[in-house]
This record gives structure tokens, C-alpha cells and sequence, in this order.
């Protein structure tokens, strides 16, 4: 509120809830950017910041309480709650939201809304202006500019507090717990869903839910960025990679594991793995206060290409290699993203056209990867099918850096002890 300033009004509308098919809902997930401002987890509703507003600067439209419909869909924080527990100056019946919002509208100078991202809503928010803007002869007042409030919000949203580190430190944990015990039953024979299984168990034993749809791909599958199918037989001999985080209280880990079904790396296996290790490290010694958010990416490429050359995969110079992107075939996404409240989280990446300088509270992604489908057909079978990545959530902080998921084994040797071990 203090970034908007007296005269602004910002006005976010709650997530609606999705069908899956016929009378059946998907889970409901808040909108993150009014969790983030509410903790209100109700579809329905609305909240209204209107910085120096005397009657109130914080308002929030909500389901009024209704034990008839509770009964069916659950209790409702109602009117009093959205002021006692979630801290509004005042509610209003979302009912009534036509008949109120619009004479609060008409006091401001400036709207600061997401324009776009709630088609139904941009129009309802349009003819509340078109209608204060029709009565302009009466005296009237129309607000004068709409301001994306992405600006300023995601902006707020890139720095995590104390509290929001310890839930990220506490996603990162569970999906830590849950990675060691999918890797732990990890067998020839069983099937992709079967470990996907285990981290249903570990996520809703303690009362999270997935961050995203797990991928858990076996073979060439694992070479497919975006596979989430799940169903094939874990064959011996080949690589499984994983990739799979949680949401606690609204924030995200996001973590990615590769390793030999049968507990043992082979020859080629073991080359690309180790290269990917040395790209992550790579990648992590640049993830400090200071540092552009490009770096990371161009050590992990550096790394990558050099290692490629090595093993005979691409030919020529590195810096020509580097510069032509021969790599990019084989490792053809950046090296991480923004984490938070959504997996790819809010935050631009760059400032002015420059990119973005990391700073303290930021948390990112370090995922590199090599994936070498079995359409390389110009390669020794050997190599083909093998995809691999690893991942880890990472805080920047005051003097570098602290992995979020540091306790889940990256290093093979350590990788090779902990697959099957709870079969063993």
C-alpha cells in the first residue's frame, strides 16, 4: 500500500474453482498472489487494499456463512473471520459486491489490477467504470490510469521473508524425505507409477500435496522434458529420473534425481552423470549476492560443452561450441528458474534490459541436464537414451548461497548406495 500510495486502489479476485468433468472439481488452489496478500483460501472472494481509505484500507468480499451449503462443501470463514482471523478492516457479502465496490472505485484516481488474467472479472471491473464514467455530468469521479499490479506485487513476491524461507526449508524437506524413499524401493520390474506411489505416501503423510505433476521417467523417457505419463516398466540396466517437489502452506520445492534402476551406473551413464554434477557445481558457485542471473546458466553451458567435447558427443572448440550452441540438442533448457509460491515463480529476469543482479531472499532452481534421445541417430547406440538431471532448490543469501535440498545425495557413489537399500 505504501508502494501504491493514497488515491490508489488495487483489486485481486480469489481463483475460481475448475471442473474436471461433469460435477466433479478439481482440487481448489488459491490464486497465489491473493494468498500471498490474504492467507484466504476461499474461492468466492475478493480483496481490496485502498491505501488511506478512513473507513477502512483492507477489504475483503466474501461467501457470507451458510450451514446449508456447508454441510455439503465445508464451513466458510464467513464476515466476522475475514476480520478476526485473516486481519480486513472490513467485509462485505460477495453478493453485494456490484452494489458496493463501484462507490469505492469512484474515490480512487488509480487501479492497480491484473489485467487479462481473469477474462470474467476484467469485464465486471470495465462496466463498473464505463457506468461511474456515464455519469461523468452528475459529478462523478472516474479513477484515471490502470496500473498493472503485477509491477509492484511480484516484484514484493521475489524477496522471501523468514517466514516464508521456513516453509520453502520445510517443502524442500519433505520432498528431500520423499525422493530417499522412492530411491530406496527402486527396482528392475516394478513400474514409473509405482514410484510416483511413493511420493503420494510421503507428501500426504505430511498433509502437503504435489507442487506440479511428477515426472518419473524411465529410459528415453527421461529424455522427453515434459513427461508425465508414468506407466512404463523400469527395465534393468537403464536410468530413472524424477522429478518431483511439494507445496507447503503455498510454497514450492521443486527437485529432480537421476539414477540406475539396478543400483549401478554404467560406463556412458556414469560419463554424463558426472558431467551434469560438474555443471551443477558450476552453476552454484555462481549463485551469489552479485552475481547477473545469466552466470549460472553460462557456467552450467561451459561445463556442459566442455564435457560433451571430451567424451567425442559434439566436435570443434569450445568457445565455437559455445558460441554456434551445438550443445543445445542436448541440453536445450536454461538452468533454472524463480521458486516460490509457484513453481516457476513470479520476478522478471531482467531489469532494463539487463539481466536481473541476484540479491538476498531470492530462491532459484539449479537444474542442468543432458538428454540424449534415440532419435541421435549419428551417435553410438551406447549413448542413446540416456537422460539425466539434477536439481536443487537454492536461497541466495547474505554470503552465497544455501541448498534447500542439500540432504538428498547427489554424488553417485552416495547415489548407488541409497537405490534399493530399503530392499536389501
Amino acid at each position: 500500500m505504501r508502494m501504491m500510495g493514497k488515491g490508489g486502489i488495487s483489486i485481486l479476485p480469489a481463483a475460481v474453482a475448475k471442473i474436471r468433468n461433469r460435477d466433479v472439481d478439481y482440487p481448489y488452489r488459491q490464486d497465489s498472489d491473493f494468498y500471498y496478500l490474504t492467507g484466504f483460501a476461499e474461492p468466492e472472494s475478493v480483496a481490496v487494499l485502498v491505501p488511506g481509505r478512513a473507513e477502512g484500507e483492507f477489504l475483503m468480499f466474501v461467501r457470507d456463512k451458510d450451514p446449508e451449503r456447508e454441510v455439503w462443501d465445508g464451513r466458510r470463514a464467513g464476515l466476522d473471520e475475514a476480520v478476526t482471523k485473516y486481519g480486513a478492516d472490513d467485509s462485505f457479502p460477495i453478493t453485494d459486491i456490484d452494489d458496493i465496490l463501484p462507490g469505492i472505485i469512484e474515490s480512487c484516481e488509480r487501479v492497480y489490477y491484473s489485467m487479462g488474467t481473469r477474462p470474467d472479472f476484467d469485464g465486471r471491473l470495465m462496466s463498473w467504470v464505463n457506468t461511474l464514467r456515464a455519469q461523468g455530468r452528475t459529478g462523478t469521479h472516474t479513477p484515471d490510469e490502470f496500473i498493472a499490479l503485477d509491477h509492484l506485487l511480484h516484484d514484493l513476491r521475489l524477496y522471501k521473508s523468514r517466514a516464508e524461507i521456513s516453509a520453502m526449508r520445510k517443502a524442500a524437506k519433505i520432498a528431500v524425505a520423499a525422493h530417499k524413499r522412492a530411491m530406496s524401493v527402486c527396482e528392475p520390474g516394478k513400474h514409473e507409477y509405482e514410484i510416483e506411489a511413493e511420493f503420494a505416501f510421503e507428501f500426504r503423510r505430511n498433509g502437503v500435496h504435489p507442487s506440479y505433476q511428477p515426472i518419473v521417467g524411465s529410459g528415453a523417457n527421461a529424455c522427453v522434458l515434459h513427461y508425465n505419463d508414468n506407466n512404463d516398466r523400469l527395465e534393468d540396466g537403464d536410468l530413472l529420473l524424477v522429478d518431483a517437489g511439494c507445496e507447503f502452506d503455498y510454497y514450492a520445492s521443486d527437485v529432480t534425481r537421476t539414477y540406475p534402476i539396478n543400483g549401478r551406473f554404467n560406463e556412458e551413464q556414469r560419463a554424463i552423470y558426472d558431467i551434469v554434477l560438474e555443471a551443477q557445481d558450476a552453476a552454484l558457485e555462481c549463485v551469489v549476492p552479485g552475481s547477473m542471473w545469466h552466470e549460472p546458466h553460462d557456467a552450467a553451458v561451459r561445463a556442459i560443452a566442455r564435457g560433451l567435447k571430451r567424451l567425442g558427443l559434439i566436435k570443434g572448440t569450445l568457445a565455437n561450441l559455445i558460441r554456434d550452441g551445438a550443445y543445445r540438442k542436448f541440453f536445450m533448457h536454461r538452468t533454472g528458474h524463480w521458486l516460490g509460491m509457484d513453481v516457476h515463480d513470479v520476478g522478471d529476469y531482467k531489469v532494463s534490459d539487463q539481466w536481473r543482479v541476484l540479491e538476498p531472499g531470492m530462491v532459484l532452481t539449479v537444474e542442468p541436464g543432458i538428454y540424449i534421445g534415440e532419435n541421435q541417430s549419428k551417435l553410438a547406440k551406447r549413448w542413446r537414451g540416456i537422460g539425466i538431471r539434477i536439481e536443487d532448490d537454492v536461497l541466495v543469501t547474505r554470503d552465497g548461497h544455501e541448498v534447500l535440498t542439500k540432504d538428498l545425495p547427489r554424488e553417485p557413489d552416495q547415489v548407488e548406495a541409497l537405490v534399493g537399500s530399503a530392499l536389501n
